[in-house]
C-alpha cells in the first residue's frame, strides 16, 4: 500500500490505546525502582544491536518509543543489545547514539541518564540462568548444531528430546561453570529452556539460551567467553529496567510467548517483581524504492556502490542527514503512516512530501542555474551593472530581500531557448520576448552555435524602462519568465543532483538481486552557477533553488566560501505513476 504525499492522512497509533488502557486500570502505578525512585506509569526503550547504521526504519521505531513516552509524560531508555561480541563496535555505539540525539530525542528524564547496554546486565543474565538450572527449567545440551536441527522438527513435524535432556542437575550446573571458565570450544554445549520440543510454535521446543563464543566484547573486552541468546536477554533487560510497555516490530510476535515464559520463571525465582513487562509488535517499516537489510546495506558500502554510509542516496540516518533530511520532517513522516498491526508499503513520496512540506516553510530562496547556456543582451552597457531584488522567502517577507547584479553576460538554463520552439514553448527563441525573473524584459534576436552546430550563446536586446518594481515594468505582457545570474558574479559551485537508488520499488522482493534495479542516474555531478550569495552558505544549511527543487550544503565537503550543493528533493514528485 503506498499512501500519496499530498492525501496527509490522519495518523493512526492503535499502541496508544493500549497505553490509555493500561494507565486508566493502573496497571503500572506506584512502582520504584531499586533505588526506591518512583517509576513512571510509562517505560519504553529502544534497543539497537550496535552492529551497524541506523536506517529509516529504525527512526519508525526511535519516534515510536521515545515519542509514546513523551506524551505520556514517561520515560524512553536507549538500550545497546551487545551480546553479540563478533559484530558489534564502539563506531556503531557512537553514530546510533548521534543519529537518536540528531533526530531530536534524549534518554535524560528527572536529571539522570537513561543510557543502558546489555552487557552490564551480563553478571544478572547468568545468575539467572544459574538458577534455571538449578529449578529444572533449562539445561546444557552437548549436541552438535547439526544434531539440534535435525531433533528440532519442523512446522509439520514434532522436535524430539535432546539425549541430554534430562541430564542431572548438577552435570549441567558443572558444565555451566565450565563453559564459563573458557574449558570448551565454541559449539561444545549450549545452554537451553526446558519448555516443550512438541509445541506448534518453534520458539517454544527448547530455545538456545547460552552459547560459548570465544570472542572479544567492545566493552567487557575478555570476561566473558559465554554469552546470552537475544530471545533470552531481551526480556530480562526489560525486566530490570522496569520497562512497562516493550514494542517490537512483528516479526517477533511467535518469540512473545518465550519473553513472558522467561520472565515469570525469572519472577519465579525471586529476580523480580510483577506487573511484569509486556512485549507488544506492530508492523515495521516497508518503504519501496530502498533497501533496509543491515546485510545488503554493508554489502553496498563494501563493494563501493555507494560513497559511505552517508552516501545521500542510502535510507541510513547519516544518509538522510547528509542528503538534507531535517529531524522534523523525518517525524512527519512517521507521525502520518502511523502505527499498524498489519505489514503495508508505505511509498517512498510520503516521505519525500513530508521533508517538502517540512522545506517550504524554512527554506530561503535563491537562483541557480544547473545546464548553463550564455545569454547576451547586446545592448547592454559593457560596464554597467543593475541591482536586482528578491525576496529571502515569498511567504515570509520579515525575512527581508537578497539583491544580485544584472549584467551584459547571463547564465540562463539550456532549456530556455529553443531555436525552432515548439507548440505552447513560451520562453526564448527568435523575436520572442520574455521577462528576466526580477529583471528586465528582453526580446531574443539569435544565437551563435560552434563548429559542430551546437548553440553556444542566446542573443537579445533589453528594453531599459521594464525592470520589475517600476512603473514601466506593467507596460510589458510576457508570458514567459525565466531565471539568471551574472556569469560576471556567479558563484561557480558543485552540484550533485542525487535521486533514488532504485528503479524498482520493491528491488530485493522475492528473491530478487537488487544490483540489477540500481538507478543508473542516482548520481549526477555538475558545475553549476549560483546567484553570488550563495558562497556564504555554511554546511548542513539548506536552500530552495527556484524552479529546481529543496538543495543542502554538503556537511562533509563544502569548505568556507567554497560550498558543495546536494540535491535533496525536486519541487514535485517526478516518479509519479
Amino acid at each position: 500500500m503506498s499512501t500519496a504525499p499530498d492525501a496527509h492522512p490522519a495518523s493512526s497509533n492503535f499502541l496508544k490505546g493500549i497505553i490509555e488502557a493500561d494507565l486508566a486500570a493502573g496497571k503500572y502505578a506506584d512502582r520504584h525502582d531499586q533505588m526506591a525512585h518512583p517509576l513512571p506509569a510509562v517505560v519504553t526503550r529502544f534497543p539497537p544491536e550496535p552492529n551497524g547504521y541506523l536506517h529509516i526504519g529504525h527512526a519508525k521505531s526511535i519516534c515510536l518509543n521515545f515519542g509514546l513516552a513523551r506524551d505520556y509524560a514517561g520515560r524512553c531508555h536507549m538500550r545497546f543489545d551487545d551480546t553479540n561480541p563478533e559484530k558489534e563496535e564502539q563506531e556503531y555505539v557512537d553514530t546510533i547514539l548521534d543519529s537518536v540525539k540528531w533526530l531530536g530525542f534524549s534518554w535524560n528524564h528527572d536529571n539522570r541518564e537513561h543510557l543502558y547496554y546489555a552487557s552490564d546486565y551480563f553478571d544478572k543474565f547468568y545468575a539467572i540462568a544459574e538458577y534455571l538450572i538449578s529449578a529444572g527449567h533449562a539445561y546444557v545440551d552437548s549436541q552438535s548444531a547439526d544434531e539440534m536441527q535435525k531433533n528440532r522438527g519442523n512446522f509439520g513435524e514434532p522436535g524430539k528430546n535432546s539425549p541430554f535432556r534430562d541430564r542431572p542437575v548438577a552435570e549441567s550446573l558443572d558444565l555451566l561453570y565450565r563453559m564459563k571458565a573458557g574449558e570448551f570450544k565454541d559449539g561444545a554445549h549450549i545452554v537451553r529452556a526446558k519448555i516443550d520440543m512438541a509445541s506448534p510454535n518453534m520458539n517454544l521446543r527448547d530455545p538456545a539460551i547460552y552459547r560459548i563464543r570465544h570472542a572479544h566484547h567492545h566493552r567487557t573486552g575478555d570476561d566473558w567467553c559465554i554469552y546470552p541468546m537475544y530471545d533470552y536477554a531481551h526480556p530480562l533487560e526489560d525486566a530490570i529496567e522496569n520497562v512497562s510497555h516493550s514494542f517490537c516490530t512483528l516479526e517477533f510476535q511467535d518469540h512473545r510467548p518465550f519473553y513472558d515464559w522467561v520472565l515469570e520463571r525469572a519472577a519465579e525465582g525471586g529476580f523480580f517483581k510483577k506487573p511484569l513487562p509486556q512485549q507488544i509488535e506492530f508492523a515495521r517499516l516497508n518503504l519501496t524504492y530502498a533497501v533496509t537489510s543491515k546485510r545488503k546495506l554493508l554489502q553496498m558500502v563494501q563493494e563501493k556502490i555507494v560513497d559511505g554510509w552517508d552516501d545521500p542516496r542510502m535510507p541510513t540516518i547519516v544518509g538522510l542527514r547528509r542528503r538534507g533530511y531535517t529531524p522534523e520532517s523525518i517525524q512527519l513522516f512517521c507521525d502520518r503512516i502511523g502505527v499498524s498491526k498489519s505489514d503495508s508499503w508505505i511509498d517512498m513520496s510520503t516521505l519525500e512530501g513530508a521533508l517538502r512540506d517540512d522545506l517550504d516553510a524554512k527554506a530561503p530562496r535563491a537562483t541557480a542555474v544547473l545546464r548553463p547556456l550564455k545569454l547576451i543582451i547586446d545592448n547592454f552597457p559593457d560596464e554597467l551593472q543593475v541591482e536586482c531584488s528578491a525576496p529571502v522567502h515569498p511567504h515570509h517577507p520579515e525575512r527581508g530581500n537578497r539583491s544580485f547584479p544584472i549584467t551584459k553576460e547571463l547564465w540562463i538554463e539550456e532549456e530556455d531557448f529553443m531555436e525552432a520552439p515548439s507548440k505552447g514553448y513560451f520562453r526564448l527563441y527568435p523575436g520572442n520576448k520574455v521577462r528576466l525573473r526580477y529583471g528586465y524584459v528582453v526580446e531574443c534576436t539569435g544565437c551563435t552555435k560552434d563548429d559542430a552546430g551546437r548553440v553556444i550563446a542566446v542573443h537579445c536586446t533589453y528594453f531599459p524602462d521594464s525592470k520589475s518594481g517600476t512603473e514601466g515594468s506593467a507596460n510589458y505582457k510576457v508570458k514567459g519568465n525565466i531565471h539568471w545570474v551574472s556569469s560576471t558574479h556567479a558563484l561557480q559551485a558543485e552540484v550533485r543532483l542525487y535521486d533514488r537508488l532504485f528503479t524498482d520499488a520493491n528491488p530485493d522482493a522475492g528473491g530478487k538481486d537488487f544490483k540489477a534495479a540500481l538507478n543508473p542516474n542516482a548520481k549526477e555531478v555538475i558545475t553549476a552557477y549560483l546567484e553570488h550569495g550563495m558562497k556564504h552558505a555554511l554546511p548542513d544549511e539548506k536552500f530552495q533553488f527556484e524552479r529546481h527543487g529543496y538543495f543542502v550544503a554538503d556537511r562533509v565537503d563544502s569548505k568556507p566560501g567554497v560550498p558543495v550543493f546536494n540535491r535533496v528533493v525536486t519541487l514535485k514528485d517526478s516518479w509519479g505513476k
